[in-house]
């Protein structure tokens, strides 16, 4: 983009140890975007090339090299401490736009104002659907049915399965709870007014926390498979059992933050029950991936509580604007 034209839109790209995935990633946002942009990468300490890389290849991108991994929600806030545009996407690293994606969720965002978070499709490599673009909030029910294993037993019913929608190919327009961090666009105002993301989430559970903040300030999250992206997913993540660890912990916190609140109690009891009864079955029909699930929940005490909540941004969470 030339220096003379007022971005339209801010990407925000975070990464660590993706050097090929993210240089592919820029690549496609450089290929498939006509709209004015600016391009902002965090690298979070990668070791892998990942800094001389992008900036050998992409000159032009505002790179911000750190030498310690931030996580996800904190390196949010150092990019967009640089971002000028009036429209905010966060891209995750390991995608790879296709069909002018950003240009159409743009469009899709100015069609559907109200709706205040917009994202897209994801498919995988192979051109199969990635169904992890947006998911229905935890509930109750949701969490019993983990804990059952009915999600598993009837994964193409929305009752049993209603966290991803059921079956759902993302081949419709549709308003939804929860638009997650690999594709997400917002207006820059509507992200300030909220806070962006909350650093008390270290690992996972941002975009579900903002987003269903943003639902209680009277926003509908929405999206359109004319947005479609790659998204291999999971390519920065370390190995399983530690990856579970910490989605353990930032569920519990969500759930202890947005459950209603005579619900909260139940359901993170409810959920702490989930790595178990998953420990369980994996044993009863001889899963190979019994040994993850055993570890986890030898593993409880870390999790358990999920992340310690900040009293700064416990009382934001209880103060929120409506309307």
């Amino acid at each position: 983009m030339s220096n003379d034209v007022e971005p339209v839109v801010s990407i925000v790209v975070v990464s660590y140890n993706t050097r090929e995935m993210t240089l592919e990633c820029l690549a496609s946002v450089h290929e498939q975007t006509t709209v004015p942009f600016e391009l902002i990468v965090v690298d979070n300490a990668s070791g892998d090339g990942s800094v001389d890389a992008i900036a050998e290849r992409f000159p032009e991108v505002e790179l911000i090299a750190e030498e310690v991994n931030h996580g996800f929600g904190p390196a949010h806030r150092l990019a967009l401490a640089r971002a000028t545009a009036p429209w905010v996407l966060l891209l995750n690293p390991d995608t790879v736009v296709l069909d002018h994606a950003i240009d159409r969720l743009l469009d899709f965002a100015h069609r559907t104002p109200d709706a205040g978070i917009w994202g897209g499709r994801t498919l995988y490599a192979d051109g199969s659907l990635n169904p992890t673009s947006c998911f229905a909030r935890m509930t109750l029910w949701s969490i019993l049915c983990r804990v059952l294993g009915l999600n598993g037993l009837f994964p193409a019913s929305s009752l049993f399965n209603s966290e991803y929608y059921g079956r759902w190919p993302r081949d419709t327009e549709r308003q939804v709870d929860i638009v997650t961090g690999c594709l997400l666009l917002m207006r820059r105002d509507d992200w300030d007014r909220l806070g962006g993301f909350d650093d008390t989430f270290v690992m996972f559970g941002e975009e579900v926390d903002l987003c269903l903040r943003a639902r209680r300030a009277g926003m509908a999250p929405r999206v359109t498979p004319d947005a479609t992206i790659i998204h291999h997913g999971g390519a920065s993540e370390p190995v399983r059992a530690e990856r579970m660890v910490q989605l353990m912990r930032a569920k519990v916190l969500v759930l202890r933050r947005h459950l209603p609140r005579w619900q909260r109690h139940l359901g993170v009891a409810l959920f702490r029950l989930w790595p178990w009864t998953r420990a369980l079955s994996s044993k009863v029909v001889r899963q190979g991936s019994g040994p993850v699930w055993d570890e986890l929940w030898a593993r409880r005490d870390e999790w358990w509580d999920g992340w310690p909540e900040r009293p700064a941004t416990r009382d934001a969470a209880e103060a929120l604007p409506v309307g």
